[in-house]
């Protein structure tokens, strides 16, 4: 008897030479089979999708569960059925998810982010007079591309920027897929234990800041203090860690395509909409769970089944983005990509980013128009062992 085929490995590896580029598998499969089984390393076989509109079908699906930590189905290390903690807006569903992204998302409103605007350009100026006056070479994501966005979540929640180590440290061991299990629960209690002590403090002493809205706002309908600790550790991990990459990586390949720089200037919004989608830094897609019989395109998936929608796929899908491997800022509507995910749990903080990257990069590039790396794309190590891509050094030089 002929044995079955073993299930094919979830793709991780992106082609040599392009560290731009999602794993070639994804063209493939896109063109002959879109919705197909992968063994992922946490150890189940999922239906990995890969077409645009699949992907955007599968997240605006109420019976796809988002129990699975949204990319989980990459650790290996990883515990399937663990129970989803009160407060984890990332992973509830229907109305208790509905619940806690109302008490945040005015927070992040379009009206809010435009306010927010001169504080963060602010911030650019004085790092770049600080990098600047320090002198070449630099290195641009400790220097430049990390501390923004530290810094402006920890103004927005009310967290001591002195602080900052503590968080970015336990921050990189919850995101990578190396940490063993012990090692990512220390993180995760150490982040947490800190984070309970803050709200402690913030419900004898509230300031102007979400945390504490958080307490005094819920009368009607209070968060107990695990609800806050893990709402508060999923704001300020996804408040910086995605942005602050995205800065770097939209660096780097701006630096490698200077033809690019005049047209982002000029268009900054358009550019960082065609940034997002080419770059798609949350590079292992967003797990769901089957809560019951359902379809995804031609497939029909079991109750009980996993799926992996591929964002980075999606945002390469030749029928939604002509010429999709290319970076091109003249592409129409840019900002249908799927980079902040889609349906009820797209990304509440993307409004932030935006205006993050955008004030980032402008004012990067019109006050260091000769920045230039300082050593070759070679020599730089990337992140192909983290939940969101990046680089993890970024040696600069200018003048």
């Amino acid at each position: 008897m002929t044995a079955a085929p073993e299930t094919p490995a979830l793709p991780t590896t992106r082609p040599d030479g392009c560290p731009y580029d999602p794993p070639g598998e994804y063209a493939d499969r896109r063109e002959t089979a879109p919705t197909s089984k992968v063994r992922c390393p946490a150890g189940m076989d999922a239906w990995l999708v890969t077409r645009y509109a699949d992907v955007r079908a599968v997240l605006a699906d109420r019976t796809l569960s988002s129990r699975g930590a949204s990319s989980v189905h990459v650790n290996p290390n990883a515990d399937l059925d663990e129970e989803v903690s009160p407060g984890s807006i990332i992973q509830l569903d229907g109305a208790a998810h509905a619940r806690l992204r109302k008490k945040v998302i005015a927070e992040f409103t379009v009206r809010r982010m435009k306010a927010l605007r001169g504080y963060v350009r602010s911030l650019v100026d004085s790092h770049l007079d600080a990098m600047l006056a320090q002198g070449a070479p630099a290195d641009l994501v400790r220097d430049f591309a990390l501390p923004i966005p530290s810094l402006v979540i920890c103004e927005l929640l009310g967290v001591p920027y002195a602080d900052r180590a503590r968080f970015q440290r336990q921050s990189a061991t919850m995101v990578s897929t190396d940490a063993t299990r012990e090692d990512g629960e220390r993180a995760y209690h150490e982040l947490s234990d800190y984070l309970a002590g803050l709200f402690t403090e913030k419900r004898r002493n509230p300031q102007d800041d979400l945390f504490s809205r958080l307490i005094s706002d819920g009368a009607d309908d209070p968060l107990t203090m695990e609800e806050l600790v893990v709402l508060g550790l999923s704001l300020l991990v996804a408040g910086h860690e995605t942005t602050a990459n995205m800065i770097a990586m939209s660096t780097l390949v701006l630096l490698e395509n200077p033809d690019l720089l005049a047209p982002a200037l000029a268009e900054p919004e358009r550019a960082v909409e065609e940034l997002l989608r080419y770059l798609s830094v949350v590079q292992w897609g967003v797990l769901r769970y089957a809560t019951s019989d359902t379809q995804v395109g031609s497939r029909s998936v079991r109750e009980g089944e996993w799926l992996v929608a591929a964002l980075n796929s999606a945002n390469r899908d030749e029928s939604v983005f002509p010429g999709a491997d290319k970076l091109d800022f003249a592409r129409e509507s840019p900002r249908t990509h799927v980079a902040f995910g889609f349906g009820a749990h797209q990304c509440v903080g993307q409004q932030l980013a935006r205006v993050e990257l955008q004030e980032a990069l402008t004012g990067l590039f019109r006050r260091v128009p000769d920045l230039r790396l300082a050593v070759g794309r070679e020599e730089l190590a990337f992140k192909h062992n983290t939940l969101v891509y990046g680089v993890r050094e970024l040696p600069v030089a200018w003048g």
